[in-house]
């Protein structure tokens, strides 16, 4: 599960990548380059890409979709949980925002981590970073949806390729591909299905 990533770009790079068009957010406003998941009483925020009519756009959000689950110690209580994996695609609490298109947005990263299975001489799980040397701004598949805090998403995971598995074999995110992105945020859901996929591992490099 990847809960740590990068965005080093500055938003013209981004922009240009995604094809947005100015005005949009000076660089001050990004966030530092390593995004964390939000907290439950201090928000953290990540920067995703959405379709406004016919224009793109980068918008603000907190990592995070909120739902609630049942406590451990009574079921009956219900407490909020942030759901920043999205894996289970058969969800109902999913499938609203998969089959809008307008729900689906790019999450633009410039690498992503994953803590090692075995720890290492401090004890600690070490933690390797993966990116794409011919795509210095690349796109996870994201999902987005209004809440009582304001804008939130979460991305998509799927089996893990060849370079992952061997840190992390139960998931990776679902990277697209740049002829994806359109597709993504206008096409049928089910059209979209064959997206899901392990991104290939010879495009790939382990930092």
């Amino acid at each position: 599960m990847c809960n740590r990533y990068r965005l080093t770009a500055k938003q013209a790079e981004i922009a240009a990548t995604f094809g947005i068009r100015p005005p949009y957010e000076p660089d001050e406003t990004y966030p530092v380059p390593d995004i964390f998941p939000t907290g439950k009483k201090t928000p953290f925020y990540g920067q995703v890409v959405i379709q406004d009519g016919a224009d793109r756009k980068i918008e603000r959000m907190e990592w995070g979709v909120p739902t609630q689950v049942p406590s451990k110690r009574d079921p009956a209580v219900k407490l909020t949980k942030y759901v920043t994996n999205v894996r289970n695609l058969s969800s109902s609490f999913w499938r609203s925002m998969l089959t809008t298109p307008g729900r689906r947005c790019l999450v633009p990263v410039t690498a992503f981590s994953e803590f090692g299975v075995a720890p290492g001489e401090d004890g600690k799980k070490p933690l390797h970073w993966f990116d794409v040397p011919s795509r210095p701004i690349f796109a996870f598949a994201g999902i987005w949806r209004p809440t009582e805090r304001g804008n939130a998403y979460g991305f998509l995971t799927t089996e893990p390729n060849a370079i992952v598995a061997p840190i992390h074999p139960k998931a990776m995110p679902v990277v697209l591909h740049d002829d994806d992105y359109d597709h993504w945020l206008s096409a049928p859901w089910d059209d979209l299905k064959g997206l899901v996929a392990p991104y290939p591992s010879q495009l790939m490099r382990l930092g």
